[in-house]
């Protein structure tokens, strides 16, 4: 039996191509702000197949993630049919966090239409409760953190909602 091969990390991380769909277009005639973040999960749920965390993760181990924080920045109009693609930066990561950034793209004109950053949580799906990683997970997301170690901070990333001007 062949041993599986070790994913190589991108840094950052190219999501698939994708496209606007028509029903995510609003009244105003853009991309909805509630698809953004289907464009950023999707981008996400492909990172997990390459660091263990997709759906065989859950049924192996009965462990999952959950999304415990997210910060969205809405800077350009997507419309229908747009191809997109996301980048993902692997800010940091303990034994039972993960911390990301997301950018998503225009794919042929390269401008940045919104950007994610979320801090994600390893979780017991049995007991409901916060729990580490598996080992499994955690030696791929330092290979992961490895790869990204290069990278400049994205810009936007740690930012937070407030007025300006105010405390």
């Amino acid at each position: 039996m062949g041993e599986r091969s070790e994913p190589v990390f991108a840094a950052p991380f190219v999501s698939s191509l994708m496209r606007v769909e028509p029903q995510w277009i609003d009244y105003n005639g853009h991309l909805n702000v509630a698809y953004y973040n289907v464009l950023f999960d999707r981008a996400v749920d492909e990172i997990y197949e390459l660091i263990g965390l997709g759906p065989a993760y859950l049924e192996r181990h009965k462990y999952s993630t959950m999304v415990a924080e997210a910060h969205v920045r809405y800077l350009r109009e997507l419309h229908q049919d747009d191809p997109v693609r996301v980048t993902v930066q692997l800010l940091d990561y303990d034994a039972k966090r993960i911390h990301l950034f997301e950018e998503l793209k225009h794919a042929t004109e390269g401008w940045v239409s919104a950007t994610s950053e979320n801090m994600t949580l390893s979780v017991d799906m049995t007991a409901k409760k916060v729990a580490p990683f598996h080992d499994s997970v955690l030696r791929l997301l330092a290979r992961m953190k490895a790869a990204h170690a290069a990278l400049p901070p994205p810009d936007g990333a740690g930012r937070s909602v407030g007025m300006p001007g105010t405390n």
